[in-house]
């Protein structure tokens, strides 16, 4: 008695993948079906099988399945086989076995599903090479060629993926991971707005005219390319216009808080989070930002809650980890660098996990181990923190040219970011002979942001060396009418204890004790254990 394949397709259809490869198991084991009876057939139940399997996440369950259907293909007579419409799809499959001499086995659409669970399994270059390559271009859906694009990325076959990107793009201008990809590829707004389809339809018209594209779509590619090209403002601004068009819309909201934590413009970035959150509490993406600047502000009670909050909606994305890493590295760095490598592992295009990696080993005094994962985040976008990282990794490796070479190069990326002047101001810092030139890149920074307290500490720290301590008390006290910041208490005693003016070194480090008893306290108060 046959096992009725309708009812196989039902369930899928229906997503009860459970129940389905339950069934399927049933179907492949069908005597009817075997391979010199219905080869057609056994293809097609074997497909069905891996396609429940991948439903259930048993990823490598399904790749077997894939690899043994394709298999099977190569031994069906080639003047049989169609690779017109695949008989994968619900609409062409059939349970009667008469009708399998005329069923369509599409060979592509097998190989891109073993692509896809090699994906799944982090197995890329599997993917690239033995799977997705080997289907024509012509062959190639809408799909295919933004999963192709994104393998060529990843492999750094940059050209390769710009040509995959730009024929997503081609039928249809809609797919905005096409847009970004090629904006941070270096491709200009001018030639992305030239791929959109112009062709007339039946009725005469283009699908998707190119004067037609709706405003907020040219916008958006411009914001892009904004942003790929280092011009942040003129990014954000383009993001901010979109954001009046479509209030609450949580991709862009997302887009400007993002940039805004790249060029360290913290406290502007955690408010947007924190809009994000408040509309759509149940967003991951980009959240281990978030989290960063929260550890940066030590903002311990909030990032307690996004960290018990994000194991709550999905404990296995990248994200988390990066998170989880944010949370424990005041507590025990060990284990906080366990969370970024894993974080790494699940995602190794990871940003941020490769920041809070280099940013660890800085801490545990290996300079050269942090340098490498600064590198990795560089070449996947060059941004102020990485930038930061990569410069105390070669100061304290005394590779002060390098220092300096990358502080520029943040320079040239943000001309006008007050960190980055400041962070040339380090370099030249290191050295006796750089301090006059760290001055004036001290100054700079803050005229360019007056309120920057990290630019107003190393100007500090610099009166104090040089010998001047009442132009650093007299800087340090102004900062202090503004910022109640134990760091500021801190520089002042030490400043004070230095010119013998103990009972007023006291007060400040009591003042500084007090704001630290505090932070320890709610950090006791709040701390989860996952």
């Amino acid at each position: 008695m046959e096992v009725p394949k309708d009812q196989m397709t039902t369930l899928l259809d229906n997503g009860l993948y459970d129940s389905a490869q339950l069934l399927g198991c049933f179907l492949v084991s069908s005597a009817i079906t075997n391979i010199e009876a219905n080869p057609y057939m056994k293809v097609e139940n074997l497909v069905l099988q891996g396609d429940a399997l991948f439903g259930e996440k048993e990823f490598r369950r399904a790749l077997s399945m894939y690899k043994q259907a394709l298999q099977h293909c190569k031994v069906i007579p080639k003047q049989t086989t169609s690779y017109s419409r695949s008989s994968l799809s619900t609409s062409s499959r059939s349970s009667s076995p008469n009708s399998i001499n005329v069923s369509a086995i599409n060979e592509n659409e097998v190989k891109f599903k073993i692509a896809l669970c090699y994906c799944a399994i982090s197995e890329n270059r599997a993917a690239l090479l033995e799977q997705m390559e080997g289907i024509p271009p012509k062959a190639r859906t809408l799909r295919m060629n933004l999963t192709l694009g994104k393998l060529y990325r990843i492999s750094r076959h940059n050209r390769s993926a710009i040509a995959c990107y730009k024929d997503c793009l081609r039928h249809s201008p809609y797919i905005l991971e096409a847009i970004t990809a090629l904006a941070e590829l270096g491709i200009s707004s001018k030639e992305i707005l030239s791929l959109f389809p112009q062709t007339p339809n039946r009725g005469g018209r283009p699908p998707f005219d190119h004067v037609d594209t709706p405003r907020w779509l040219h916008l958006y590619v411009e914001a892009q390319c904004c942003i790929a090209s280092n011009d942040y403002k003129g990014g954000l601004d383009l993001f901010s216009e979109l954001l009046q068009r479509f209030p609450n819309n949580v991709h862009i909201m997302l887009e400007i808080a993002k940039v805004e934590a790249v060029i360290g413009r913290n406290d502007e970035a955690i408010v947007n989070f924190e809009k994000v959150r408040s509309v759509d509490p149940y967003v991951v993406t980009y959240m281990d930002e978030y989290a960063m600047l929260l550890k940066a502000k030590s903002d311990q009670a909030k990032l307690n809650k996004l960290v018990h909050d994000l194991l709550n909606i999905d404990p296995a994305r990248a994200e988390v980890f990066v998170a989880l890493s944010a949370l424990w590295e005041r507590k025990d760095e060990r284990r906080a660098l366990s969370y970024a490598e894993k974080s790494l592992r699940i995602d190794d295009r990871n940003i941020s996990g490769y920041i809070m990696k280099g940013n660890l080993y800085l801490s545990l005094n290996r300079p050269d181990v942090a340098a490498t994962a600064f590198r990795a985040a560089q070449e996947l976008r060059p941004d102020l923190r990485s930038c930061q990282g990569l410069v105390r990794s070669y100061l304290a490796l005394s590779k002060s040219k390098e220092a300096l070479f990358t502080a520029r190069e943040a320079m040239k990326v943000m001309p006008q970011s007050a960190k980055a002047l400041k962070l040339v101001g380090d370099v030249h810092a290191s050295s006796s002979g750089g301090r006059e030139k760290a001055r004036k890149f001290y100054e700079s920074a803050l005229r360019l942001e007056p309120g920057f307290l990290g630019a107003a500490l190393a100007l500090a720290e610099l009166h104090v060396v040089e010998g001047r301590n009442k132009d650093a008390v007299s800087l340090l006290e102004r900062y202090l009418k503004d910022w109640a910041d134990d760091s500021l208490h801190i520089k002042l005693a030490q400043v004070f204890a230095a010119s013998n003016m103990l009972s007023d070194a006291l007060s400040h480090y009591q003042a500084a004790l007090r704001s630290s008893d505090q932070f320890a306290m709610q950090e006791r108060s709040f701390y989860i254990y996952p």
